[in-house]
């Protein structure tokens, strides 16, 4: 029987993972009180993040941006919330191969995982993105809406890749790195940095 499960996040991923069709809902944990009592996508806010803790129910964090997903996984963790709470959901017109999810990950309508890809823990992919053979997710990846990743493609921990944009086959993204929208990457790109364009190639801050 079903415990039911708690959205962590009153946010726009909240309101994705709800019109995806996520079955056993029973409410919506948000830290900003005065969305205590409202309802978001027909989903009522019942408290703040932290009452996590207190409850039976399956966990599903819906903070959008890697870092601050992640940071709020770690501070549960340090509540002892233990990681076999956090339940993932795959949306029913996904499709998934022979591939992998870890717990907590969210892939919603019109994702394609093919063949042996390994998707790690809190990655959250929007619509319609590819994610072809043998590629690996580090956990709290982000692939916004359109990503393409050609075969054996690595993304570190906590990366994000914008709307559209596209990884050559057998390349690596390092850890938090991000990717701008519609940018073709052929190349490794170095851990934290920023890259954009087509081809890709780094941002230089301007001084």
């Amino acid at each position: 029987m079903s415990v039911g499960l708690l959205l962590l996040g009153a946010s726009g991923l909240a309101r994705e993972v709800i019109a995806a069709g996520v079955t056993d809902v029973v409410g919506i944990l948000d830290d900003d009180a005065a969305l205590h009592g409202t309802s978001v996508g027909g989903v009522p806010v019942v408290g703040g993040i932290d009452e996590a803790r207190n409850s039976q129910e399956r966990l599903l964090v819906c903070v959008g941006p890697s870092r601050s997903r992640r940071d709020v996984v770690l501070r549960l963790r340090a509540l002892d919330v233990a990681d076999g709470r956090f339940a993932p959901f795959v949306a029913q017109s996904a499709r998934l191969g022979t591939s992998t999810v870890g717990p907590g990950s969210i892939l919603l309508d019109g994702v394609v995982v093919t063949a042996d890809a390994a998707i790690g823990a809190h990655v959250v992919i929007m619509p319609n993105c590819t994610v072809t053979h043998d590629d690996v997710l580090e956990d709290f990846t982000t692939l916004a809406a359109g990503v393409a990743l050609g075969g054996g493609v690595r993304i570190g921990e906590a990366s994000y890749l914008g709307m559209n944009a596209s990884v050559r086959q057998g390349v690596t993204v390092g850890a938090g790195a991000t990717i701008g929208m519609a940018a073709a990457v052929l190349h490794d790109v170095p851990a934290g940095e920023t890259w954009a364009g087509v081809p890709a190639r780094a941002l230089r801050e301007r001084r």
